[in-house]
């Protein structure tokens, strides 16, 4: 089995999940623990470790058995030199991780955005890597995207390529310029808690009134359940988030002429049958005819493991290359 393994770490805002991958691109272990966000970098790190160290021990493993680790990470990252421009989930700025975790394994230590492996895995594992131009969406927390041109995955100068949740953008077509709206700050699943929150508050009713009673969070599930019930408050945001993820992906598929947009993320893997028809609506709406109508919107069956197989991917660019 001697370095026939691989290790991919999927670090989120609020989970760290890990997977060991064998020589055979099967998944054969998982590890999930939450992260610890306090500000610093330590317990980020130790966490890290700790899942690693946990699938190394559970499988008998030694460091020898590893030919790389990967690690996604949700922010800006250099994959070259393994430096972290900025990851606002977990409070990150300027650090070299890479080199941080290279202290406790003599392993390849392979760094990329979260969203890009994603795209890999996506890429590698599900499509067969049968797509040409695609992009791959997640929606969340954040939104992000990771970008494919000629079948290989575009970073861009600076590695900031996919940054498409900071866009500005206007649904209310009012001037935007001095307008903070971003697409993020509309259609991410964290907009829409956040319109129906408060909505509650001011009194309207809801199927999610009493979680908002008791502090809880909203959960991409209770969102579908709300949906279910036919919840005119949830379907009403949701419906608007549609609206707005796809006239945004219509006018990016004008730009770039693709032939694949992939989605993901907790709100599409709950509400998928919701959420595709209102964006594809929307999308053909705002798409030219010609490039939209070859361009197909699917969304991944992966979930959580897309980021995990993408590991696969990054270790061939970067140890076979």
């Amino acid at each position: 089995m001697q370095n026939k393994n691989l290790i991919t770490v999927d670090l989120g805002g609020t989970k760290i999940l890990s997977a060991l991958i064998n020589g055979q691109d099967q998944i054969i272990d998982r590890f999930k623990e939450s992260t610890k966000i306090t500000g610093e970098i330590e317990p980020i790190i130790e966490g890290i470790n700790n899942s690693i160290n946990k699938l190394l021990e559970n499988n008998s493993l030694t460091q020898k058995d590893i030919k790389a680790i990967c690690l996604g990470v949700p922010g800006t990252v250099n994959p070259n030199t393994g430096l972290i421009g900025y990851a606002p989930n977990l409070g990150i700025r300027d650090y070299n991780i890479k080199e941080t975790l290279s202290k406790y394994y003599n392993i390849p230590i392979l760094i990329e955005n979260d969203v890009n492996l994603a795209g890999l895995g996506i890429q590698q594992a599900e499509l067969k890597e049968n797509v040409k131009n695609m992009l791959v969406v997640f929606i969340g927390t954040g939104i992000g995207a990771a970008l494919f041109i000629d079948g290989k995955i575009y970073r861009g100068s600076s590695f900031y390529a996919g940054e498409i949740g900071h866009m500005r953008i206007n649904p209310k077509g009012k001037p935007s310029k001095k307008s903070k709206l971003t697409f993020e700050n509309i259609a991410s699943r964290t907009a829409v808690v956040n319109a129906i929150v408060d909505e509650i508050k001011k009194g309207k009713k809801s199927y999610l009134s009493d979680i908002v009673k008791k502090g809880k969070r909203i959960k991409s599930k209770s969102l579908r359940a709300a949906v279910e019930v036919e919840d005119k408050l949830v379907i009403e945001y949701l419906s608007r988030s549609a609206r707005v993820i796809g006239s945004v992906l219509g006018s990016i598929a004008t730009l770039l002429n693709l032939d694949s947009i992939m989605l993901g993320g907790g709100v599409i893997e709950a509400l998928n049958d919701f959420m595709l028809p209102k964006i594809r609506k929307a999308f053909n709406t705002a798409v030219l005819p010609e490039p939209g109508k070859i361009v197909k919107i699917d969304y991944t069956r992966l979930g959580d493991d897309a980021p995990l197989f993408g590991g696969i991917k990054l270790a061939q660019e970067f140890l076979e290359s």
